[in-house]
């Protein structure tokens, strides 16, 4: 193993990250089950931490790290890094959204499938012995104006895989504006939420988009809409979400996240929120699985990968 400062790994990773260590010779120490102090005492000397989910890398840990060169995370959201702590400290902070980009989008297009077609609300029937048929009468994805709102790689993904429905689609990104792409059309947000049938939110979660999904939005929606949020649950306020299911502004909606993804911890009017959301028929929840696949799992760690071994590279560790 190369000689210099090891990178400290810490969370489950896919092989193909460690491999790609081994296989260029630079030092690294996996340790996937470390609690929080075990980290902390194993980060002092380290050139590099890459995580996941589990730990925070708050001040704490970013001082800990003293050596450190990069914070790597294996995903595609930074909301468990203070990356601006880390960027006064001289950090590199890098994470993979490219390697989970096609799961999430395969997974909106399939809640979206699922809520025009009321295809889970029609199998709940059938396993209680119901058969209804113009009950479930569904709409079809071609006669909709999708909007999406955040057009980074899930956003993207999103968009190749209904564009070939023949859906309309249209994006709103502060940040991303001008660039080629076939797939969807840029527009204003006010626009997006004039036409849009359908909403579709693929941002982070920072202190600007806390609660964006809120009832001021809804309102702001021209027509009944369909809702996903596949991004983070802290983009959107449940109780809103809840309003605008029963007053007819939200046609359904489909969650793959939630404010509080720890059910243990879930307080009494969590629990009254989550079990209203359950007994829609007209809601789906999934467990934060979108980005969670086979290939997602191998893609992020090579990505991220990818990414290291130039920093690697430069600093000569």
């Amino acid at each position: 193993m190369n000689s210099g400062s090891p990178i400290l790994i810490v969370d489950d990773m896919h092989p193909a990250l460690m491999k790609g260590l081994e296989e260029r010779t630079y030092a690294y120490t996996y340790l996937p089950d470390a609690t929080r102090e075990e980290v902390l005492a194993h980060l002092p000397g380290c050139s590099g931490l890459v995580v996941r989910s589990k730990l925070k890398v708050d001040k704490e840990v970013i001082d800990a790290g003293f050596q450190l060169r990069f914070i790597a995370r294996a995903g595609s959201g930074m909301d468990n890094v203070d990356e601006d702590y880390a960027a006064k400290k001289g950090i590199l902070c890098l994470n993979a959204p490219e390697g989970n980009s096609d799961a999430v989008g395969e997974h909106a297009a399939g809640l979206l499938l699922a809520l025009t077609r009321n295809s889970i609300r029609a199998f709940d029937e059938v396993k209680e012995g119901v058969w209804l048929r113009e009950e479930n009468r569904g709409e079809e994805l071609t006669e909709l104006t999708v909007g999406i709102i955040g057009y980074g790689h899930t956003g993207q993904a999103f968009a190749r895989k209904i564009s070939g429905f023949g859906c309309h689609v249209l994006f709103y990104d502060k940040f991303i504006k001008n660039i080629p792409t076939p797939f969807a059309q840029e527009a204003l947000l006010e626009v997006v939420l004039d036409r849009a049938d359908v909403l579709s939110f693929h941002i982070p979660w920072n202190e600007e988009n806390d609660g964006l999904i809120n009832r001021t939005l809804i309102e702001a929606v021209s027509r009944p809409f369909y809702l996903l949020n596949l991004s983070r649950g802290g983009i959107m306020k449940t109780q809103d979400i809840l309003w605008g299911l029963e007053n007819g502004k939200i046609k359904a909606a489909a969650l793959d996240v939630l404010e509080n993804e720890k059910p243990d911890t879930w307080t009494l009017t969590e629990r009254m929120f989550i079990q209203r959301f359950i007994q829609s028929k007209r809601v789906i929840v999934t467990p934060h699985i979108g980005g969670w696949t086979k290939a997602s799992y191998r893609k992020i760690s090579e990505v991220l990968l990818a990414k290291i071994l130039p920093v690697l590279s430069k600093d000569e560790i």
